[in-house]
């Protein structure tokens, strides 16, 4: 029979390395530049974590068959201890419980839009998790503000800068610093 016992962690060890996080914020209903100012406080005030960057505003024009308003959009990193399951439940929740999002058009009309584009370098496609965000490389008004903050890192799938895929970029958005 035997006895487990719990071994002491070791000194060396830290679980409190943070993970720069990449989070693209987006809206185009209501106050958009206020939305998105409450939205960046909000990331704020998540347990261990704090914002470390923040773009500039810009208005683009919207994706897709939906119509809508045009949007602002920006990104921030994020230095975080949470895991990315982790942080996405706290995104979804600020989403839901702050700015009452109700998901009854997809890629409709919102008062806010949190997506966690990068974590680290780390990849996960899941059901409820796919890092890094799956049409990152495709969407100027996602590249232009992360380029604007980290310009020289590197997209953990396709081995490029956020620079060079925002130069390759070939599409018809508008995007327009505010």
């Amino acid at each position: 029979m035997g006895v487990t016992v719990d071994a002491p962690e070791p000194l060396c060890f830290n679980k409190a390395v943070e993970t720069e996080a990449y989070i693209a914020l987006g809206s185009n209903l209501g106050d958009r530049e206020l939305n998105l100012l409450r939205a960046v406080a909000e990331v704020g005030k998540l347990p261990d974590s704090r914002v470390t960057a923040l773009s500039s505003f810009y208005e683009t024009s919207p994706v897709g068959t939906v119509a809508q308003e045009p949007f602002y959009n920006a990104v921030l990193r994020l230095s975080t201890r949470l895991d990315a399951r982790a942080l996405l439940t706290h995104l979804l929740r600020i989403e839901d419980t702050t700015f009452k999002r109700v998901r009854t058009v997809d890629k409709g009309p919102r008062r806010i839009d949190l997506d966690l584009l990068l974590y680290g370098d780390e990849s996960y496609d899941e059901e409820t998790l796919i890092v890094p965000h799956p049409r990152l490389a495709e969407r100027r008004f996602v590249l232009q503000p992360l380029s604007e903050i980290a310009p020289d890192l590197v997209h953990p799938l396709a081995g490029k800068t956020i620079r060079e895929l925002l130069a390759a970029l070939k599409s018809d958005e508008t995007v327009v610093k505010l």
